[in-house]
């Protein structure tokens, strides 16, 4: 890859997040999301899809790309632009969309006339995809789904949603689908309730879902025949758990660089607090640390550009780098003393809003299951 490319690129998205996401922090999160203008200025901007094809729409550009824009976000420490959900349902449609849904769907998210989320977990199914109890029913040249979900980002402003769902529920894993609810033209069925009071990544619109009687056309199953869900599912998540792991290295790097700046002010004893030992050690183990982390992720992204990227792999990185950024985020906070405890401190926003990095995606005890039965 073109590493001049990709750096004017990075250039050219932090002074988009700065003039369009960091001045509005406070306010999204009061609101609990951001405003939908955003969108559409982000679809402008070619980031929204940076890796999808030209001829659908997208920037053409690689996953290196696209991790560019999902790096400088946590370098700003913005957790309310849901693009990476958003780029998550784009891929599933990429790679297992029929050509009919590829041209029909991407170029409207890569605009961001339509803002994406996907569905799958429910009151009581979150890693456990087998566990869910929404189901489509096919009648007529319809399905109509019944159900619910829980924990929706991008829930509240979704235009598109990939909806997880049995079409059969006998038949097990082969009995899921996935489903694309246009939210405008699904009848009266379909309901968005309240976004959720979260502890952290407030400016971010998480939501319950409710279906009674929703209705999809019949050719939006996804890849256009029923029952694949469940290995369409298997094959795209890689992508989300990179994404994650993309994010995480991005959000250590952060603190360890508000850190180092905080306990240089910083006086302690008459001295400088990076002058205490202690300091510099916590400090000489989080930077080796966060080198680790970065030769680790940068492997990821290659291999996710060279289309070799795999479960066992994708798991690792979610569970490690996920691990990783709590410790090293609650490790800084402390260096901050009584004042990483105040919310005006990035260190302390960066505190609640990192925890649910080791839930969703799939839970980090999952992620060792997984890595386990490739021993």
């Amino acid at each position: 890859m073109d590493q001049a490319e990709l750096e004017g690129f990075r250039d050219a998205v932090r002074r988009f997040i700065e003039a369009e996401i960091t001045p509005h922090q406070e306010r999204w999160r009061k609101q609990q999301y951001v405003d939908r203008a955003l969108w559409n200025k982000a679809g402008e901007m070619g980031i929204l899809l940076a890796d999808i094809p030209e001829e659908y729409g997208g920037s053409g550009g690689t996953f290196a790309h696209q991790s560019v824009a999902f790096e400088e976000l946590s370098y700003a420490g913005d957790t309310a632009f849901g693009i990476h959900v958003h780029a998550i349902v784009a891929h599933y449609i990429l790679n297992q969309g029929t050509e009919e849904q590829k041209r029909r769907y991407l170029p409207l998210l890569a605009s961001g006339e339509m803002v994406a989320a996907i569905a799958m977990s429910e009151p009581g199914a979150g890693s456990d995809l087998k566990g869910i109890r929404t189901t489509a029913v096919l009648q007529g040249g319809h399905y109509v789904l019944n159900g619910s979900k829980i924990f929706i980002s991008n829930g509240y402003l979704a235009d598109l949603i990939l909806v997880v769902a049995k079409t059969d529920p006998a038949a097990g894993a082969k009995g899921v689908s996935l489903m694309l609810l246009k939210t405008r033209n699904c009848g009266e069925g379909f309901r968005v309730g309240r976004i959720l009071e979260k502890m952290g990544q407030k400016g971010q619109d998480t939501c319950e879902l409710f279906f009674d009687g929703a209705r999809v056309p019949r050719e939006n199953v996804l890849g256009g025949a029923e029952g694949k869900g469940f290995a369409q599912l298997m094959n795209e998540l890689p992508y989300e758990r990179t994404i994650l792991g993309v994010a995480g290295v991005a959000s250590i790097e952060r603190a360890l660089k508000l850190t180092v700046d905080y306990t240089r002010e910083r006086h302690a004893f008459g001295q400088p607090l990076i002058e205490l030992q202690n300091t510099r050690f916590v400090l000489a183990e989080i930077k080796t640390e966060a080198t680790i982390a970065r030769v680790f992720i940068d492997r990821c992204i290659e291999d996710m550009v060279e289309g070799r990227m795999d479960t066992v792999r994708a798991s690792m990185a979610k569970y490690w780098i996920s691990d990783l950024q709590c410790k090293v985020v609650d490790q800084c906070l402390q260096l901050f003393g009584g004042y990483g405890y105040m919310l005006e401190y990035p260190i302390a926003q960066m505190y609640v809003d990192a925890r649910v990095q080791r839930i969703y995606g799939g839970a980090n005890e999952i992620m060792k299951e997984i890595i386990a039965r490739s021993l």
